[in-house]
């Protein structure tokens, strides 16, 4: 066997821990939803907006920060607009654009922060126990420092 292909052993655990880190995120995400009516994206945005530029930023260090492309943000971000929890305006100096969050969309993500956390805890936290959260932690640990 090649060693840079897996084993089944290997693949099935590969497989059984994106399976369950999907089964959980999207429960997770489907909760959130179901109480505050943001998408994860939506939440995402807004969520950046206020952390990292006190409810605005450029729509490209935006971008950047969510991992996402110009296009898949400024096609999330019309919606967005349209429902009234952002606003977008060019910005005088260069050709970038500032994304603000609006005092609906700050009310909105304020009601999903609890929903958000209430689930994470209900899907994730209690399911684990303390040396389960240990070798989590230790893994997140060592392969966000290996990239």
């Amino acid at each position: 066997m090649d060693k840079n292909e897996l084993n089944e052993e290997e693949m099935r655990i590969w497989h059984m821990w994106k399976g369950s880190f999907q089964t959980i995120f999207g429960r997770i995400v489907k909760d959130m939803a179901d109480h505050s009516g943001l998408s994860e994206g939506d939440f995402g945005v807004l969520d950046r907006l206020v952390l990292f530029g006190d409810g605005s930023l450029r729509q490209q260090e935006l971008a950047d920060s969510m991992d996402w492309d110009k296009s898949r943000l400024s096609h999330h971000l019309k919606r967005m607009e349209k429902r009234g929890l952002v606003m977008k305006k060019p910005l005088d100096n260069d050709r970038g654009v500032q994304v603000s969050i609006t005092s609906s969309g700050k009310s909105m993500l304020d009601d999903a922060r609890p929903y958000l956390s209430k689930a994470i805890r209900k899907h994730f936290f209690e399911q684990l126990t303390e040396q389960d959260i240990e070798l989590i932690t230790k893994l997140a640990e060592r392969t966000n420092s290996s990239s």
